[in-house]
């Protein structure tokens, strides 16, 4: 049996997992804490620890696990900028879900754009008070206009084949282009100064945090509207509020935040919202943000579930070898030049 210190469980989670890990010989201890260095023991006694996008897993907190004899650090996510990936090299070894729907994550963008052009959020609070007036809520037309899309792996592209159903034109920027993709690559620049709407699908790096900064925000058009489904660290959250303020920017449509670690998946409800930035962000009229829910679809979960635990059973079952391990060695961290035949270290 092969134990697993399960952080930051939510409701959601627990089916799929309880059913593969049943199934697979996995016990989970759910845990409602985040990992931290105040909450690395509760991993004692485990085999490995299953972590998601705001568990803190810095080098402090990899000695500490490595110290109580966790092998294995599962992410049950796709993005990994949580993980000190270079501290975890030759201590503990850290796999992930590059793929669960990326159906669910550019369907959820493409909901989020509709909402907010078609000011269909409005029209719900609106109606609800049977108030059916339509002053102000005039949208606009996505078909011919041009869409930028930041990133272009898995969600990137089924975003892309989204907006050209929709008949827009589709421009795009990634560091490492697809081959015979078909997609129309363009300088990060030339994508700024084109697009109506700007869509981000990378991955949070040392290079890719605040993409979106005031510096970018001059270079697109008036009235830009910015999704971002990704990571909050992408977009300078400053500098966005104060493109909206000076009406550069249309619309921001948010399912993350830079600061969302001790916010997002938490009814705050009968709380007062000590981030100001955010708080002024949600009060703009032209600004959606969700709590980062792109990912929460009935398949999602179930394909994020049974790739960690298939994860978990490879790591042990095979001398500690992976598909899905995050290797530093190679200094191409997804992209592993030994292709996943012999151990990371």
């Amino acid at each position: 049996m092969i134990k697993v210190a399960f952080y930051d469980a939510k409701a959601y989670d627990k089916p799929s997992f309880e059913q593969y890990g049943k199934s697979n010989d996995v016990q989970f201890r759910f845990l409602e804490t985040k990992l931290n260095e105040d909450t690395a023991e509760l991993a004692r006694g485990c085999d490995a620890v299953c972590v998601f996008v705001n568990d803190d897993v810095n080098e402090n907190v990899i000695s500490k696990l490595y110290d109580l004899g966790v092998k294995l650090i599962a992410l049950r996510s796709a993005g990994y900028n949580n993980v000190d990936v270079r501290a975890a090299f030759g201590k503990i070894h850290v796999v992930h879900v590059p793929a669960y729907s990326p159906y669910a994550v550019a369907e959820h963008a493409m909901a989020l754009l509709l909402t907010s052009v078609r000011r269909i959020h409005k029209a719900y609070n609106r109606t609800r008070e049977f108030n059916f007036s339509l002053s102000g809520l005039t949208g606009f037309d996505l078909h011919g206009k041009t869409a930028g899309v930041v990133g272009t792996g898995r969600i990137g592209r089924i975003f892309i084949d989204i907006c050209r159903g929709f008949g827009m034109k589709v421009v795009a920027y990634d560091r490492f282009p697809a081959e015979d993709s078909g997609i129309d690559y363009v300088p990060l620049d030339e994508l700024l100064k084109r697009s109506d709407v700007i869509s981000l699908h990378c991955p949070l790096t040392e290079d890719t945090r605040h993409l979106i900064d005031a510096k970018a925000i001059g270079k697109m058009k008036k009235g830009v509207v910015i999704v971002n489904t990704s990571r909050g660290g992408l977009i300078d959250a400053e500098a966005l509020l104060e493109g909206i303020k000076d009406r550069k920017v249309g619309a921001a449509c948010l399912d993350v935040y830079e600061e969302e670690a001790d916010i997002f998946f938490e009814d705050r409800s009968g709380h007062i919202l000590d981030d100001d930035l955010l708080s002024r962000l949600i009060s703009m009229p032209n600004v959606i943000v969700t709590s980062h829910q792109g990912f929460l679809t009935e398949e999602a979960l179930n394909n994020i579930a049974e790739t960690t635990v298939n994860n978990i059973r490879s790591y042990f079952d095979n001398d500690g070898i992976c598909d899905n391990e995050l290797c530093y060695r190679c200094g191409n961290i997804e992209r592993c030049k030994k292709e996943r035949k012999e151990k990371c270290f």
